[in-house]
């Protein structure tokens, strides 16, 4: 890559992680690709949902400008002294399947898309707990369309909820979470009374 391509990339890099950092006291590769203009956040959604099968496929610069825009970011990371943090990334469908970064898949690069840069204002204590609550399995969300819509596993045309799975959309039936409630979003406080009872929360909350 000529140099002038690579400081060009190496400026878009640095705004963005710092930006990332300035809010959150941490950085990841996502934050890096989505403030730099390669990774809408909506095909994140989608690579979150199992939708897309490895996020480099949602990106739009070349596997080259990606690969560089990693190693400037660890090479930012380190010398800002961040800590590295290695983050599990589990879908958010019912198979809750580790997601893959990478075309390759080496392991090497998953790992380097899975590693959090976290700052070292943090006590360790607030670093497990970071490491702890990013590891998390997702919400399952639970969809209200607009339109109608068919069941890609049945086939069954339906106006209702759904979730979205790697074959489209899947109605609740077949889905086995027909038999749930489901509160409106928006109620923070019924929200929490909700899961400290061993309720999920797709979309809005189920029980």
């Amino acid at each position: 890559m000529r140099g002038g391509n690579r400081k060009g990339i190496e400026q878009r890099v640095v705004r963005a992680a710092e930006a990332a950092l300035a809010q959150r006291r941490f950085v990841t590769a996502i934050d890096v690709l989505v403030g730099v203009g390669w990774l809408e956040p909506r095909r994140v959604d989608e690579w979150r949902q199992g939708r897309v099968p490895y996020l480099e496929a949602a990106v739009i610069a070349s596997l080259g400008k990606v690969s560089t825009a990693m190693k400037l970011l660890r090479l930012w990371a380190q010398a800002r002294g961040l800590q590295p943090s290695e983050t599990a990334y589990v879908a958010r469908s019912r198979g809750r399947q580790q997601l893959r970064f990478s075309k390759s898949g080496d392991p090497g690069i998953e790992r380097a898309y899975r590693t959090h840069w976290v700052s070292p204002e943090l006590s360790e204590r607030k670093r497990e707990r970071l490491a702890e609550r990013q590891s998390r399995p997702p919400d399952l969300v639970v969809v209200s369309p607009v339109k109608e819509w068919m069941c890609s596993l049945c086939g069954v045309t339906s106006g209702g909820l759904l979730i979205m799975e790697d074959s489209g959309p899947v109605c609740l039936t077949c889905a086995d979470m027909d038999e749930l409630v489901y509160l409106a979003s928006g109620d923070a406080a019924l929200t929490r009374r909700a899961k400290r009872n061993g309720c999920g929360s797709p979309g809005g909350t189920s029980c």
